[in-house]
């Protein structure tokens, strides 16, 4: 089956990465931003363009949601597939007289950072069972765990995903900021960050809480606040307040 994947960013690395480790050929790599397309080009030994796209059976887009429709409306080609990496996106964005699908890992990408693929969790709506198929095959030659999904569903998986990654992320550099302020190695606090994130693979989330707010420690949490201002402050007590009413505290 020949494939073009559409996109030089994270997603479209590391999903270039993955076929190439897994003996899937791509005819190309297709953007605009020839730089980028090189690197991955020189890397993985995959042919790119940034202005004609080949001839492919699957097209895999693998940019921006904001950009994901108007990237769609460049393929003219009726006989094929095209599918987005989109969490939060329904099939119907794709613009075009051809099959329609989306192709979600549900992962963070950064170029830098290797991944086990083989963990990655891939969830695959289509709009037939053949195409169904052929998407669930492809995906289970990089994964272990490939999963249909509709849009409802994957809608929330992608919300779960932001609250678990990208705002965890967040509080990191916010720590970060803190720890820099005071001339505190972040360091220090890499093996509690390892341990937070390794008891909840054997302890629920919500039995795993700790802090003084779950303690209801009014002086601890009156102090913390004396020692923040602005953004952080605002976050300590949204956190908080959080907390407490997650464990129906006063």
């Amino acid at each position: 089956m020949q494939t073009v994947i559409i996109g030089s960013g994270n997603i479209a690395y590391h999903l270039a990465k993955a076929f190439v480790q897994n003996g899937i050929s791509l005819t190309q790599i297709f953007g605009r931003n020839e730089n980028e397309l090189q690197k991955i080009s020189s890397e993985l030994n995959i042919p790119y363009s940034t202005q004609k796209l080949e001839e492919a059976d699957l097209y895999i887009i693998c940019v921006s949601d904001n950009s994901v429709e108007e990237v769609s409306k460049i393929i003219s080609k009726k006989d094929c597939l095209v599918t987005h990496t989109s969490g939060s996106l329904p099939k119907e964005v794709l613009i075009g007289e051809y099959r329609k699908s989306s192709f979600y890992p549900l992962q963070t990408f950064s170029k830098t950072k290797n991944l086990d693929y083989s963990k990655i969790p891939f969830f695959i709506e289509t709009e037939n069972t053949e195409d169904q198929q052929v998407l669930t095959e492809l995906a289970s030659r990089i994964s272990e765990n490939v999963m249909e999904s509709t849009h409802e569903k994957r809608k929330y998986i992608h919300l779960t995903a932001v609250f678990a990654c990208n705002f965890v992320n967040h509080l990191f550099s916010r720590a970060k900021e803190i720890s820099d302020a005071q001339e505190i190695p972040f360091d220090y606090f890499l093996p509690l960050i390892d341990e937070t994130v390794q008891k909840i693979h054997e302890i629920e989330p919500k039995s795993a809480q700790t802090g003084p707010a779950v303690r209801n420690d009014k002086r601890v949490l009156e102090l913390h606040e004396q020692l923040l201002q602005d953004e952080s402050l605002e976050i300590y007590k949204t956190m908080n307040r959080s907390i407490k009413k997650m464990y129906q505290l006063p």
